[in-house]
């Protein structure tokens, strides 16, 4: 019999809500260190992104405040969980809202690029647990509005990412501030010695448990697909224009911009997610590919760890990432939830070897292809039909503010029926279809262009969309080269 969150201990009052969210089966991290943290162990919980470690923590969390009620004082948080990005810190709060309205708990998150006073007056008022970025949490507290003497419980969420992006020194500070006998919980993917250090510094004896730690390879379908440099775009846009939500993600914010404007103008609504974009637009542009109002994002490395979307079938690596443990993290936003995925590499003939490294590092063995816009493999790795729009619709859609209110069509209006979306890209693959359906329940394979937009906004038209090839540009040698040098060159 397949354990339960009751038989775990979890209170009868959280089953309940988890219930009423058709959660009912813990994950393997969960069911690994909820005895213990239940308890009120340090745990250190290693597990991929993905694998359910925000319930892990959160669940103890409330039910260990709950058992010993009492109120915040001003300025003095009962709880504190540390997240590396504003993403992942809003995730985390939507997560716990439902947790702690059955239990009357009051939460708040801080982080940078918005104003603190509304976070100061809430801070005052009294919180029982805060979600926190470091830079914003250290500025507050050096500002004396909050004051971490009064936590009982600290969580350090995937903690290998605030080691890549040099948070350490700041996380050190803030848990130098807080009480040693309080409990700690720290939870990530990897252990490197930065992390270590962490654990050592911190944590008191605390219970080791891994589950999902590594990339789930075996959820996973990894493909290398061989591209000339003059048709990659031609190749993402053909990957990014099939039905169903994709991730593309890019090593810099400008690359980042300039995929996302060329593939509106080609036609395909998407929205840009990286460190340049304020508060608002990172929020909006986050929220729109959510909740399915634009099924194509293209980010960078920062924001990755902050996209928790559980149907997203397909990432694509329009540029490879620098090393290997990127490629993991950015891979992970697919396979969520005990789903399928696939995930693409574009490597064009100067980035062979790069690649070939990165794999080896990875400890992944992927399926090598050379292509060309138009091959049968981007139909099986993206399936459904392709839908180019008006460049200026595909704008409205990834901008809604770019115009006037009354000036734009409705989803639902445009797109006819909102019965439900296409089957997943998998399509018959392997048998493992995944369901695609969000929260808008909008379909983009019911789209359609007039013909004659269709040649002239994208340059693919009716041919991109019933397989055939258009005209090469004079690249088949770069696809040709990519395929004899890697022997394993081959078309599904």
């Amino acid at each position: 019999m397949p354990l339960d969150f009751a038989r775990l201990g979890v209170p009868t009052n959280l089953v309940t809500v988890l219930a009423q969210r058709d959660i009912t089966i813990p994950t393997p991290i969960q069911a690994a260190t909820l005895p213990d943290s239940l308890a009120g162990r340090d745990v250190l919980g290693r597990g991929r992104t993905g694998s359910g470690k925000t319930y892990a923590f959160l669940l103890p969390l409330v039910a260990r405040l709950t058992a010993k009620p009492k109120r915040a004082a001003a300025r003095r948080p009962r709880a504190l969980v540390l997240a590396p990005t504003r993403e992942l810190a809003t995730q985390i709060a939507e997560s716990l809202e439902p947790l702690a309205s059955a239990t009357g708990l009051t939460t708040r998150t801080v982080f940078g690029g918005v104003g603190q006073n509304p976070q100061v007056r809430a801070l005052e008022r009294g919180v029982d647990v805060l979600i926190a970025c470091p830079g914003r949490l250290l500025d507050l507290m050096d500002q004396g509005h909050v004051i971490l003497d009064a936590i009982e419980i600290t969580v350090i969420d995937e903690a290998d990412h605030m080691a890549d992006m040099g948070f350490l020194p700041m996380v050190r500070r803030v848990l130098d501030k807080t009480p040693g006998q309080g409990q700690r919980m720290l939870f990530s993917a990897t252990l490197d010695a930065g992390v270590d250090v962490l654990v050592k510094r911190f944590l008191h004896s605390p219970v080791v448990h891994e589950a999902d730690s590594s990339a789930p390879v075996g959820e996973m379908e990894h493909h290398l697909l061989g591209v000339s440099a003059a048709e990659r775009g031609d190749v993402l846009a053909e990957l990014a224009a099939a039905p169903g939500r994709t991730i593309l993600f890019t090593r810099t914010k400008h690359g980042a911009k300039k995929l996302t404007k060329q593939l509106i103008g080609r036609g395909i609504p998407a929205v840009e997610l990286h460190g340049n974009l304020n508060q608002n637009a990172r929020t909006r542009n986050l929220d729109a590919f959510h909740h399915g109002l634009v099924e194509t994002l293209v980010a960078t490395d920062i924001a990755a760890r902050g996209i928790h979307v559980d149907d997203v079938a397909l990432v694509v690596h329009a540029d490879p990432p620098a090393e290997h443990k990127a490629y993991l993290h950015r891979s992970g936003r697919t396979a969520r939830a005990g789903q399928s995925g696939t995930v693409i590499t574009l490597v064009t003939p100067d980035q062979r070897h790069e690649v070939a490294a990165l794999m080896r590092a990875a400890k992944i063995k992927p399926t090598t292809t050379a292509v060309n816009p138009g091959d049968a493999t981007l139909a099986s790795l993206a399936p459904g039909e392709r839908t180019y729009l008006p460049a200026a619709e595909a704008m409205a859609l990834a901008n809604p503010n770019a115009q006037p209110a009354d000036q734009r069509q409705q989803p639902a209006e445009r797109r006819g029926s909102a019965g439900g979306r296409s089957s997943g890209r998998r399509g018959d693959s392997g048998g493992r279809s995944t369901a695609r359906q969000g929260d808008s329940g909008r379909n983009r394979s019911e789209r359609t262009r007039p013909e004659a937009k269709q040649g002239a906004g994208s340059g693919q038209g009716t041919a991109r969309r019933n397989g055939s090839r258009p005209a090469s540009s004079g690249a088949n040698g770069g696809a040709a080269a990519f395929s004899a040098s890697s022997g394993r060159g081959r078309r599904r």
